[in-house]
């Protein structure tokens, strides 16, 4: 039985109901997240927690239950100009936003007018029911891959293209 504080290693392939994939381990390492840390959907994790190793199994998550409702008024307008200082604003761009507390936000630039910017900090799959084929390919009482220079599990060698500066796979 997989309980909370257990280390599950699973390769997924997540769609969109027209068959669109939107995400997949496959061709790299599995997905490896902390059962009870909150790292997946949660609908994700119950699905993992009733498997055995080589279980294969196939979800639907309907978008409430997932990354909620797209909401117009995550849409934030900004001027121009404050974008300007960091980069030149091209619509279809995700762009990094410093908040007031001093975290980050990924938000996708919707528009650019002569003198606005309109940020959408919706998340890039809210609204959207999704579905995943799930094989649990491991359990492990510890983490199993490695970490990177950010903490987060790495699947990526500190050296391959995929890892980021300081060989992290976020990039960081």
């Amino acid at each position: 039985m997989i309980e909370n504080g257990m280390f599950a290693q699973v390769h997924y392939t997540g769609t969109l109901n027209d068959g669109e994939v939107f995400d997949s381990s496959i061709d790299r390492d599995p997905l490896e997240f902390q059962i009870g840390s909150s790292m997946v959907i949660p609908a994700f994790e119950e699905a993992i927690k009733s498997m055995q190793i080589n279980d294969e199994k196939e979800i639907a998550i309907k978008a409430d239950d997932a990354y909620g409702q797209y909401n117009e008024d995550m849409i934030q307008k900004v001027a121009r100009t404050e974008v300007e200082k960091s980069l030149p604003p091209q619509e279809g761009m995700t762009i990094h936003v410093l908040l007031e507390n001093g975290s980050h936000a990924p938000a996708l630039i919707k528009e650019v007018t002569e003198d606005s910017v309109f940020l959408d900090f919706n998340h890039p799959l809210a609204g959207k029911d999704l579905n995943f084929k799930l094989k649990l390919m491991g359990i492990s009482e510890e983490a199993v891959q490695k970490k990177c220079g950010c903490g987060e599990s790495c699947g990526c060698d500190d050296d391959s293209e995929g890892c980021g500066d300081k060989g992290c796979c976020c990039g960081e």
